[in-house]
């Protein structure tokens, strides 16, 4: 069975959705820690860093929280890519296809003052405390809703790094990577639906 032409993208939003829900969550939680940005989306590739310091109005969280799809690949024993040639029995697609997704957050970074001096030591800790606190918030929502994503046997995922980038032009972020199974459920092309 091949694999269903949307489950890469619906996985991608429901990763989205999953880490703007506890974004929010902690915002409730810890006055001063800011929610999902208004700017959430999946995005085809990597994310362009443009948009960490747009409040979205005055009620709007600023920053931007991107999926991206950084590749997809058999996997017979996930998550280990496959090297089994393909194509000698028609279409004999691997039980597991693996997408590897990236989850970024960006929000704005103390930046140099107009008088030319460095950010000073209290707003680098202030920025520390939220970056710290957003990299902690999605590692635990990836952890406690990709199980959920799927039927009573649940979905197998493997959590990568989760790194620290920036600052850099203003902004500063996390990024958490993912690699989640997509089990084949369609027919290849040409052939009926079972």
């Amino acid at each position: 069975m091949a694999l269903n032409p949307t489950a890469v993208f619906d996985m991608a939003t429901m990763v989205l959705e999953c880490v703007c829900a506890a974004l929010d969550q902690v915002a409730i939680e810890l006055p001063g820690q800011p929610g999902c940005p208004c700017r959430a989306c999946v995005v085809p590739g990597a994310p362009a860093w443009d948009g960490c310091d747009d409040p979205c109005g005055q009620d709007g969280a600023g920053g931007q929280l991107s999926v991206h799809v950084a590749r997809i690949y058999p996997s017979s024993t996930f998550p280990a890519q496959d090297q089994t040639v393909l194509g000698l029995r028609g279409c004999m697609p691997p039980p597991t296809t693996a997408a590897e997704l990236v989850v970024t957050l960006l929000r704005c970074a103390p930046v140099v003052h107009e008088n030319g001096c460095p950010p000073g030591c209290d707003e680098l800790t202030g920025a520390a405390a939220i970056t710290y606190t957003d990299q902690a918030t999605i590692y635990n929502a990836l952890t406690c809703c990709l199980p959920h994503t799927a039927g009573r046997r649940g979905r197998r995922f493997v959590l990568g790094a989760s790194t620290i980038v920036g600052p850099q032009g203003g902004c500063v972020g996390v990024e958490q990577r993912v690699t989640v199974a997509l089990p084949g459920c369609g027919p290849c092309p040409g052939e009926e639906s079972l």
